[in-house]
């Protein structure tokens, strides 16, 4: 296929605008180093529970974020490619939650049956 002097143009022009100044990577590379830190202070001050693993997680998906912006060039592709990537993890997340969810109600169900057949089969002493 033969292509015009403009179109050549054209494609040169988009080979040469993917090149990205050096000064984003550095700034993001400073943006992780200090994500890293508040992950690690989370540890330092030895936060305990529920906001333990809720700031633990929530920096570890903000630094893994980052990085596929911006390292695998996320922020730049076409949104087709972005959603390829990102709805099967975000699909499975969710269904790994709804078995969760689904597997902490039968626990809880089968503790409550069974707590009934306990309380049942309790002889009852005459004395009480």
């Amino acid at each position: 296929m033969d292509h015009t002097a403009d179109e050549q143009a054209t494609v040169v022009h988009e080979e040469e605008a993917i090149q990205h100044p050096l000064g984003i990577y550095f700034k993001i590379w400073i943006l992780l180093f200090v994500l890293s830190a508040f992950s690690y202070a989370v540890d330092y001050y030895q936060v305990q529970g529920y906001m333990r693993w809720f700031l633990i997680l929530f920096f570890m998906v903000l630094k893994a974020g980052l990085i596929i912006a911006v390292f695998m060039h996320m922020v730049w592709e076409r949104l087709a490619m972005v959603y390829f990537i990102l709805v099967p993890p975000a699909l499975l997340l969710t269904l790994v939650a709804i078995g969760s969810l689904e597997a902490n109600w039968t626990f809880f169900q089968r503790a409550v049956y069974f707590l009934q057949e306990l309380v049942m089969a309790t002889p009852v002493s005459p004395h009480h």
